[in-house]
């Protein structure tokens, strides 16, 4: 997520970006945007480019990934990362003691 907007207003465009960038640095391809101040909050992001590009091996950050659950893209990607890192989660509340909804 690349953060905009002024002081105590944020707003945020959903990037796709090497893991090596910056937070505000160089991306790849601007593919949604959201609005957390907004009421409600509004959450655009492009479907078709999202899945695209998470079937090419993108993996979202713990905030893009919320993101795509509430706009309901995140169920019909169906990628080895998904399960991959549904597992890592899991395994770590265990490790913490604490628990996971899914």
């Amino acid at each position: 997520m690349r953060r905009l907007g002024a002081k105590k207003r944020p707003y945020y465009r959903v990037v796709v970006a090497d893991q090596r960038s910056p937070r505000d640095g160089r991306f790849i391809e601007n593919i949604g945007k959201y609005h957390p101040l907004e009421d409600p909050s509004i959450i655009e992001i492009d479907e078709e480019r999202a899945l695209h590009w998470l079937g090419e091996g993108a993996q979202p950050s713990e905030s893009v990934e919320n993101l795509l659950k509430k706009a309901g893209i995140w169920e019909k990607y169906s990628g080895p990362n998904k399960d991959k890192r549904e597992r890592d989660k899991k395994s770590k509340a265990a490790k913490k003691g604490t628990k996971v909804s899914s």
